[in-house]
């Protein structure tokens, strides 16, 4: 950790030299585009210059969260609205209305007075504890003897290593406050640049509203989805043994008094209907919600469809403390369907599957060593699986190289 915060400082420290030398292209630059357009507005030529002065505006805040990115360690998202489609006129009237453009321009224009600021910081917090620091090394090679002033009004005369170990202590402690002054002003920047240059909090609120929206949609049809597919094994399935077996009996109490032998073997007939539709109504409770992933958790339900691949699968499950009954839920069937996607067409002869818990997801990851290739097509069963773990704010990610291997990758919070 301390090497990593030892590098912190020295690409802040860099940040801060190069922001200066940017700080005056991008202010001159755009000072100049800038008065060129407002002195030539009143023969139109001014309004393409000041569209250019905005689009410079927009190039430097891009290069800064590059810097800011590589130098702070802060990520600042674009914050633009979409461009519409159309010609460039009506593209550039996008441009102009764009808020961030203008807090782009305002950023752009600040960052000379604030880079001189830091700069000589920066300069004034590096040399002053290394030469306080170094003192006793190199006192003898100066020309005069330094001599500094007590409270008390005596004279401290510094001719001497000893004499100028007092001042090298004092230029370590400044060094270790520099340290962290220069510390505090690239985050104090980074959160500058952000606010400045990233997106304002109403695009952000508006950006969640829309994802919530499109999730909650996937959520609905992912459950009007399931719902059908309910309804046709129910019709399909159960039903049509129920009214065989119905049948049966009807005709076999048709036949007890005149034909016993042939009533009981149409009873016979509609018992092993009856057992049937009670297997098949079994498999449809399992598919809608598993018994045993209620009552001993994810490793054994997990387990118990691995044990059924016609693939060996390796099953490992670290979820303690135990998620909510929805996450459980959500981790079993994108299990599930990721395991009969691949035994049905990728092709491979082994596969794993991982589920972890962090502190605030559950992730899943179901690997195999198929051939690869598989994507997420619309109404695929890998877009239901994305569906599905958007009912709870998920998240699937497929990896799928031709050639292999493939990897699902599923994280679903553990909180709303």
């Amino acid at each position: 950790m301390a090497t990593r915060s030892n590098l912190d400082v020295f690409r802040t420290s860099a940040y801060f030299v190069i922001s200066l030398v940017t700080g005056i292209f991008w202010f001159s630059l755009l000072v100049a585009l800038g008065s060129a357009s407002l002195g030539t507005l009143v023969i139109w030529v001014g309004l393409p210059l000041g569209v250019l002065t905005l689009l410079a505006a927009r190039t430097a805040a891009s290069v800064e969260r590059g810097l800011v990115r590589v130098a702070l360690g802060t990520d600042i998202p674009s914050p633009y609205r979409p461009l519409p489609a159309g010609g460039l006129a009506r593209r550039a009237k996008s441009i102009v209305q764009d808020p961030a453009t203008w807090r782009d321009l305002a950023y752009s224009l600040l960052m000379l007075p604030l880079g001189i600021v830091e700069f000589t910081l920066t300069l004034v917090l590096w040399t002053v504890p290394l030469s306080a620091a170094l003192l006793p090394f190199y006192q003898h090679w100066l020309p005069a003897t330094w001599e500094v002033l007590l409270p008390d009004g005596t004279v401290w005369a510094i001719d001497s290593f000893a004499k100028a170990v007092p001042v090298g202590l004092v230029g370590v402690l400044l060094g270790v406050l520099a340290y962290r002054l220069l510390l505090a002003m690239g985050r104090g920047h980074a959160l500058l640049a952000r606010a400045m240059l990233g997106p304002s909090r109403n695009a952000l609120l508006s950006a969640e509203a829309e994802r919530l929206s499109a999730s909650r949609a996937r959520g609905v049809e992912a459950a009007e989805a399931e719902r059908r597919r309910i309804e046709r094994d129910l019709h399909d399935g159960a039903q049509q043994r129920l009214v065989a077996v119905a049948m049966g009996l009807g005709r076999a109490r048709g036949k007890l008094e005149t034909d016993p032998d042939g009533a009981r073997e149409l009873i016979a007939e509609a018992h092993a209907d009856a057992k049937l539709a009670i297997s098949e109504l079994r498999d449809l409770a399992r598919g809608i919600y598993p018994s045993v992933l209620g009552d001993r958790g994810l490793d054994a339900a997990l387990s118990s469809l691995a044990a059924r691949s016609p693939i060996p699968v390796t099953v490992s499950v670290d979820v303690e403390p135990r998620p909510p009954t929805a996450v459980e839920s959500t981790a079993y069937f994108i299990v599930a369907e990721a395991l009969t996607n691949l035994a049905k067409h990728s092709g491979a002869t082994a596969a794993g599957v991982e589920v972890t818990r962090t502190d605030h997801s559950v992730v899943v990851e179901v690997v195999d060593n198929g051939r690869g290739g598989a994507e997420a097509r619309p109404g695929g069963g890998l877009a239901g699986l994305a569906d599905r773990a958007a009912t709870i704010d998920g998240v699937v990610v497929v990896l799928s190289p031709v050639g292999g291997p493939t990897v699902i990758r599923a994280e679903l919070p553990c909180a709303w």
